[in-house]
């Protein structure tokens, strides 16, 4: 991708914790329009197809869905219902048979809280992880804002601007194994997830994150869309 190393450099530190091989849901944070590409770059350079859990209804488009499921994204569905469940529950069945990994961003949209720091997560990457026993591994990548902040300008020069990717230790879920149906234990589960990636932003970071995550509703702001000023 020698476009993506014009406008990037990217640095990667734990690289050897992504799983080599098997299934695995990669949980990075989120800050800028243009970091999926960092993340996409960093998996693919780790020797691992980059695939994006996508919304489900994008499945049901002509054409869109079909370029989908051939380049092994996954559904998900924002739902609780049984059926929800079921195809999460498909999902991470594919996953397993197959040995693939998924890029799932556990915020749902980019951070709303104002110094970039991981909000409050949403269940669906440790719904898809605990369904099928799928490790989840952090990550936290900084820089790319400088090339798109949020909903901002895109700023290409100078190029080659630094951005650095650290990959984490497998969260440890084991608590929460028995209890997968369980909303509240799929909430702190998702607390538990959303921490590790904090800590190892605050790594990239040099600087102690919030001690409590950034709820938008606390704030007047929507879940999802563009983050009005």
């Amino acid at each position: 991708m020698p476009l993506v190393g014009l406008i990037f450099k990217i640095e990667i530190e734990g690289g050897e914790k992504l799983p080599r091989d098997g299934a695995f849901v990669l949980a990075p944070n989120h800050v800028s329009e243009i970091d999926p590409l960092v993340v996409a770059v960093a998996v693919w350079r780790l020797g691992r197809a980059p695939r994006f859990m996508a919304k489900e209804s994008l499945f049901r488009v002509p054409v869109l869905g079909w370029v989908l499921r051939r380049t092994g994204m996954v559904p998900v569905s924002r739902a609780t219902s049984t059926a929800a469940a079921r195809a999460t529950l498909e999902s991470s069945e594919t996953l397993v048979r197959h040995g693939r990994g998924v890029i799932v961003y556990p915020e749902g949209s980019l951070t709303r809280e104002p110094e970039l720091w991981p909000m409050r997560g949403k269940t669906g990457a440790v719904r898809l992880a605990l369904a099928g026993g799928i490790p989840v591994i952090p990550m936290a990548q900084w820089g790319a804002q400088q090339v798109l902040p949020r909903y901002g300008k895109l700023k290409l020069w100078p190029l080659r601007r630094r951005v650095r990717v650290i990959v984490g230790d497998p969260v440890d879920l084991s608590a929460y194994t028995d209890a997968a149906a369980s909303q509240t234990a799929l909430v702190a589960a998702t607390d538990v997830v959303m921490a590790d990636i904090a800590g190892l932003l605050s790594r990239l970071r040099g600087e102690p994150a919030p001690a409590t995550r950034w709820n938008p509703a606390d704030h007047g702001q929507k879940e999802t869309g563009r983050l009005e000023s």
